[in-house]
C-alpha cells in the first residue's frame, strides 16, 4: 500500500499502518469491542491523535498549543465530558514542546480523568474554570491566574521565548496571557492540518457513524406522507440515533414543499403534503466523529420539474466524486461546480455551502474545505486518508422545490470510496401514488 501522502507520525512498539488497506471494503465492525477481531482499537487511535498534533506543532512556528475548542482538546488528551461541554469554554489543554498534554477540567472529571485516563500523566490533570463564555468575571483574576500558570509551565518545556498558538479562547484569556509576555499566534490553523489525515480508526468511526444514518434514512423513507410533520421526522430521528449509540444528535434538517426553495438550513411543524420535494440533512456523532449526509425524497408522487433538478444535482454531485483522488487540488473539484448566477444567486457568497465540500471528524467543518468561494484562488491538495463530504443544491423550475444531495468520502490511495450508502442515484419516492 503506497502511504507516502502520509505526514510523518511516531510509531508505538506493535502499532500497525494508520491508514486502511484501500485493497479492501471498508468495515462497519459495529459497537462493540469483540475478542475475536481487531476493530476499533482505542489506545492506537489517541497515540495516532496525539502524534499527528506533536508533529503540527514542531512543524510550525510555536513553541506551544493552549487549546480551547473541545475537539482540539479530545483529539490532544483523548478526553470528553459531555456533549454539554461543546460551548462553555469552561476547559483547556496546553501541549508544550515535547511534553505530554496539561489539562485543566472542570470539577470532579479531574479525579475522573485521573483514575480512569491512564494515558494521561495523573500530574498533568488539573482542576480549573476559566470564564464560562464570561459569567466568572474576569477581574475575579482566574485567568491571570492559568496564565501565570501556563507561563511557567512554557518556561519548564524551554518554549518559553516561542509563541503560542492559542486556537480560541475569551477575549480576558488572550490579555492575560500577552500580560504575561506571551506572544499569541492562530493555533488553530496548526490543528487543523493535524486533524486532515484520518487513521484507520478514526475511518471506521466515520463509518460506522454513517451506517447508522443510512438506517435512520430508511426509516424516513418509511414514514414521509400527508399526516406527518418534518418536527415528528427529526423526533423520531433523533430517538432512532440516539438507541443505536449516537453520542450527539447536532442538528437535523427537515425542509420540505416550497421551503425548499430558498434553503433554510431548519425545519418547522409543516406537514408533508402529496407531491412535496423534502430534502433532510443528518448532523451526528458516533465516538466524537461526525455525520453530514443529505438526502432527497419525494413524497407520493413527483413532477418532471421536480426530477429535472435532482438529475442535475446527482449530476454535479458525481463529477466532483470522479475527480477526488489524490494529488488533485480542490480548485479543480469547485470548478466543476455551476456558479451562482446558474442556480439564481447574484455572488458566490450569496450561494456559499450549496455546492460545497467539507472535512469530517471531530468537527463537523474540517479541512478541506471545497467552494467556489475560496478553492478557485486558494486550493489545497486533497491526500490519502482525507474524508470529507460533497453536497450538491438544484432549485427546481417551478419556483420553490429544489433537491438537496450529499455524499461522504475517504480518499484512497487511487481515488475514493463513498460511505453514505442510502440510495440515491435516482430520486426515492415515498409511498407512491
Amino acid at each position: 500500500m503506497n502511504t507516502t501522502a502520509l505526514n510523518p507520525r511516531i510509531l508505538q512498539p506493535g502499532d500497525i499502518d494508520p491508514n486502511w488497506r484501500w485493497d479492501k471494503h471498508l468495515p462497519a465492525l459495529g459497537h462493540t469491542a469483540v475478542d475475536f477481531e481487531r476493530r476499533v482499537d482505542h489506545d492506537r487511535l489517541r497515540r495516532y491523535r496525539l502524534s499527528r498534533a506533536k508533529q503540527a506543532l514542531k512543524n510550525s512556528e510555536c513553541g506551544a498549543l493552549l487549546l480551547f475548542d473541545v475537539n482540539n482538546i479530545r483529539y490532544v488528551s483523548g478526553t470528553k465530558i459531555g456533549e454539554w461541554e461543546r460551548d462553555k469554554m469552561c476547559r483547556m489543554c496546553l501541549l508544550a514542546g515535547d511534553e505530554e498534554p496539561w489539562t485543566w477540567d472542570f470539577g470532579s472529571a479531574v479525579v475522573h480523568h485521573k483514575e480512569f485516563c491512564d494515558w494521561l500523566d495523573p500530574a498533568h490533570c488539573l482542576p480549573a474554570v476559566t470564564g464560562m463564555r464570561g459569567t466568572i468575571p474576569p477581574q475575579l483574576g482566574l485567568m491571570k491566574k492559568y496564565a501565570k500558570q501556563i507561563a511557567g509551565l512554557l518556561k519548564e518545556a524551554g518554549v518559553a521565548d516561542m509563541p503560542v498558538g492559542v486556537d480560541y479562547a475569551e477575549t480576558a484569556m488572550f490579555f492575560a496571557l500577552q500580560d504575561e509576555g506571551i506572544k499569541v499566534v492562530d493555533g488553530q490553523q496548526v490543528m487543523l492540518g493535524a486533524r486532515e489525515i484520518k487513521n484507520v480508526d478514526e475511518i471506521q468511526l466515520l463509518n460506522q457513524a454513517a451506517s447508522m444514518v443510512d438506517g435512520v434514512y430508511h426509516m424516513i423513507w418509511e414514514e414521509l406522507k400527508p399526516g406527518v410533520r418534518e418536527s415528528d421526522i427529526v423526533a423520531m430521528s433523533n430517538k432512532m440515533l440516539y438507541e443505536m449509540g449516537s453520542d450527539d444528535v447536532e442538528a437535523i434538517n427537515a425542509i420540505s414543499g416550497e421551503r425548499c426553495n430558498p434553503h433554510p438550513h431548519n425545519f418547522t411543524d409543516r406537514y408533508f403534503r402529496p407531491g412535496d420535494q423534502a430534502f433532510f440533512d443528518i448532523l451526528q456523532s458516533y465516538q466524537g466523529y461526525r455525520t453530514c449526509y443529505y438526502r432527497t425524497f419525494n413524497i407520493g408522487r413527483s413532477t418532471p420539474a421536480q426530477r429535472d433538478a435532482y438529475v442535475k444535482a446527482r449530476e454535479w454531485l458525481d463529477a466532483a466524486i470522479q475527480a477526488i483522488k489524490p494529488g488533485v487540488t480542490t480548485d479543480k473539484v469547485a470548478s466543476l461546480w455551476p456558479k451562482a448566477e446558474e442556480f439564481g444567486f447574484p455572488d458566490e457568497l450569496s450561494a456559499f455551502g450549496l455546492q460545497f465540500g467539507h472535512g469530517l471528524g471531530l468537527a463537523l467543518h474540517e479541512r478541506p474545505i471545497i467552494s467556489r468561494v475560496i478553492s478557485l484562488e486558494n486550493p489545497m491538495e486533497i491526500q490519502t486518508g482525507m474524508v470529507f463530504a460533497l453536497e450538491t443544491y438544484c432549485p427546481a423550475a417551478d419556483g420553490y422545490s429544489a433537491a438537496r444531495i450529499e455524499e461522504e468520502v475517504v480518499v484512497t490511495d487511487t481515488g475514493c470510496e463513498v460511505i453514505s450508502l442510502f440510495p440515491a442515484e435516482e430520486l426515492p419516492i415515498s409511498h407512491r401514488y
